[in-house]
This record gives structure tokens, C-alpha cells and sequence, in this order.
């Protein structure tokens, strides 16, 4: 298989027709070659237009995936990514979403639950010379308390409510992408800071799996 042409194709037949036209994010989906963080048995399929497994389940560890990339892609749109932004990268898996943000923001901060997660990332993200990300291991819906404020918080999965936590990492002026997603129904969403205020507006109907620690909470009846 061709990646380079398959990579140009993704850009151009699903990325771009849905509204991205940052050259920032075009560059960086055009150039960074997706099949490296999926598993070598998935790599065929690395640019199709849907979400795609990146770890298998084991013990209580849930499967992983990578956002679609026209998710991806528009989420970034909506959140206007800078050559300034320091971004907190939350549950990236492999590290994909790490590597795209790397190539357009500053600073990019990398956040999956595990030490096993967080070494594999590393070792994905030194084969591109991403050295302006750090990689980090910990409960995905506390963040990284020790590297805030953020000026971009991207939450690369489903979250069943607003990730109010995250928001206290939150610089003034912030913002956090996610999708809110209740039932079967998702949506993205787009969240800014104004002092100690957060608004949020919907974007466009999307889905994902939950991210672990962004489950829907049992629900009690007496």
C-alpha cells in the first residue's frame, strides 16, 4: 500500500470537504503518517474515515482507539490551535493526536492512563522528533495539575458529562474540544474560559467510545 497517497487522499476527501482549511492542520495530517500508531496488523487501514482500534483490551484495560480523522481534524478547526498554545492532549492512546498538535502548537502535554501507554507513546513520538511533547501517566479525568494552565485542552474520546475538572486547567482565555456523548447520541463540543467562566457550544453530531474515567455514572433508584 501507498500511505503517502492514501495520506493525501484522507486530507483530501475527508478532511478538507468538511470545512478544515487551517494550513496549519492540513500540514500536519498531510505529513504525519498515521499507519506508525496502529498496530502492523491494522496499518491497511490506517487512513479510512472512521475511528480505529490502536491498543487491544487487556485485563481492565479497555480497547483503544484513534479518533476519525475528519473528527480529529475538525475539532482542531473549531479550536483554532496556535504556534503559542500549550495543549493538554488527554487519552491520545498512541499518540497520533499528540503528534499533530506537536507540529502546530508549542508545548504539547500528553496524558494516557498507564505507564505501559504512556512508555509505548514515547517511543512512537521519538521516531518523529516530537521533543516539544511530554508524555505523562495518570486518571485521565483529573489531567496534569502540574503542567497547567493550558491554553488547549483536546479530549481525544466520549465524555458522558462537561469535564468540569479539566476546566479548572484551564488558562483565561482557554479552550477545550470534546465529545459530550449521552446514550448512543454524541455531539462535539467546544468550551472557553473568560475568568472563572466556561461557555460551551455545540459543534457538529460525532461519535466515540468513552474515555476511561468519562463513563456515564450507574444510576441509584430506591
Amino acid at each position: 500500500m501507498n500511505f503517502a497517497t492514501a495520506r493525501l487522499h484522507m486530507v483530501e476527501s475527508q478532511i478538507r470537504p468538511n470545512g478544515v482549511r487551517d494550513p496549519l492542520i492540513l500540514d500536519a495530517f498531510a505529513s504525519l503518517p498515521r499507519e506508525l500508531f496502529v498496530p502492523e496488523n491494522r496499518q491497511q487501514l490506517a487512513y479510512i474515515d472512521e475511528g480505529l482500534l490502536a491498543v487491544e483490551a487487556e485485563g481492565d484495560e479497555p480497547a483503544r482507539y484513534l479518533l476519525q480523522p475528519m473528527v480529529l481534524a475538525r475539532l482542531l478547526e473549531a479550536a483554532e490551535p496556535s504556534r503559542e498554545d500549550h495543549v493538554l492532549d488527554v487519552g491520545g492512546a498512541t499518540g497520533y493526536s499528540a503528534a499533530i498538535l506537536s507540529r502546530i502548537a508549542a508545548k504539547v502535554d500528553a496524558l494516557e492512563t498507564s505507564a505501559a501507554l504512556a512508555d509505548a507513546m514515547k517511543k512512537r513520538l521519538s521516531l518523529l522528533d516530537a521533543s516539544n511533547v511530554g508524555v505523562h501517566a495518570g486518571a485521565l479525568e483529573k489531567g496534569v495539575a502540574s503542567q497547567k494552565p493550558f491554553s488547549l485542552i483536546v479530549v481525544n474520546g466520549a465524555v458522558a458529562e462537561e469535564p468540569k475538572a479539566l476546566f479548572d486547567q484551564l488558562a483565561d482565555g482557554g479552550r477545550l474540544v470534546a465529545i459530550v456523548r449521552r446514550g448512543w447520541l454524541g455531539r462535539a463540543w467546544l468550551y472557553e474560559k473568560s475568568g472563572d467562566v466556561v461557555s460551551g457550544r455545540p459543534l457538529f453530531d460525532a461519535s466515540a467510545d468513552y474515555l476511561p474515567g468519562f463513563e456515564p455514572q450507574p444510576q441509584f433508584t430506591f
